[in-house]
């Protein structure tokens, strides 16, 4: 007998993770991807007329604080800034709300996805995890790749080394519908764009870099002065896909400004609140609802599984 909906989530949320541990290592008090981060904390003011496309409450309000949390990809807490897998970079936002009551976005610095679903990934996992040096070609993930155009393209997409973790733009995953007071509805994608513009580095320059460079420069660089970014959505047209984060709409969509976070601190024990802190992609808010798109129930599943781990581990 098959298992329930809910119970295959948490099941392949489970395998996920474990596969992460078998690539990585077990590193108890780390994300099993995007474990090397660092957190800010600053200021979200919505930008004139986006209650037009959204009733969220952070939308209607003059300002909302907001947590943020820039990352290297990998589940290696160490990884060198300067290592091509340190690409794609994270960025979660945490718009406080209330005590105990907020929405999130995460997102990170490559557009798009390289699977359509939970179950592809995986399989996209075991297969990078099974092509070792060692291994002939053709390697299990050259035959994955070969067999999922969209995974080859996610690949062989550029992901440059930014000169500031403050200087790239970064897009959330998925899509979700957006609801105003009058009732309209749009789907939507996030894109966060850094109010200096992209700035990246010639790859001989960033392989050159420290080990810590990234997260040494934002640290120095909001001492010195804010870091803002505006929050963009691109709106589907009706004919988009909006329920697979494979596909990407053509460029030349409307993009509609939400607003503006500014960030002016680090957060005191970073590590710790790192540790602590469990960012959700379904936003749970009035105004914002998820798509259709099967990654998001499953992203969720595997941040709680893997929050409560961290958590778990603090306390050892």
């Amino acid at each position: 007998m098959p298992l329930p909906q809910d119970e295959r989530i948490i099941a392949l949320a489970d395998d996920l993770l474990k596969q992460f541990q078998a690539i990585f290592g077990v590193h108890p008090g780390f994300r099993p991807a995007h474990a090397k981060g660092r957190m800010l904390t600053g200021t979200f003011k919505p930008a004139a007329g986006a209650t037009a496309l959204t009733k969220a409450p952070h939308i209607e309000r003059s300002s909302t604080p907001v947590t943020v949390r820039f990352s290297n990809s990998t589940g290696l807490p160490s990884i060198p800034d300067s290592a091509p897998d340190a690409n794609p970079r994270g960025l979660a936002i945490r718009f406080n709300l209330a005590d105990h009551v907020h929405t999130d976005i995460v997102a990170h610095s490559t557009d798009g996805f390289p699977t359509r679903d939970g179950n592809q990934f995986l399989e996209f996992l075991r297969a990078a995890a099974a092509s070792g040096a060692d291994v002939p070609s053709p390697k299990p993930i050259e035959k994955f790749l070969g067999a999922h155009p969209a995974a080859l393209a996610f690949v062989q997409t550029p992901k440059p080394f930014a000169s500031s973790l403050a200087r790239q733009t970064y897009f959330a995953v998925t899509a979700f519908e957006f609801t105003n007071e009058a009732g309209q509805t749009k789907f939507g994608r996030y894109r966060i764009v850094p109010e200096q513009g992209n700035d990246f580095l010639p790859d001989a320059e960033a392989a050159k870099l420290p080990p810590d460079f990234h997260f040494d420069e934002i640290a120095e660089r909001v001492a010195n002065r804010p870091i803002r970014f505006k929050i963009f959505v691109q709106i589907a047209a009706p004919t988009d896909t909006t329920d697979d984060a494979t596909v990407h709409w053509p460029e030349d969509r409307d993009q509609v400004e939400l607003g503006t976070i500014e960030l002016d601190q680090l957060v005191p024990d970073s590590l710790a609140q790192q540790k602590h802190i469990i960012f959700d992609p379904i936003p749970r808010v009035e105004g914002i609802a998820p798509s259709a798109d099967p990654l998001l129930e499953l992203r969720a599943a595997i941040y709680l599984l893997s929050g409560r781990q961290r958590r778990t581990a603090q306390t050892e």
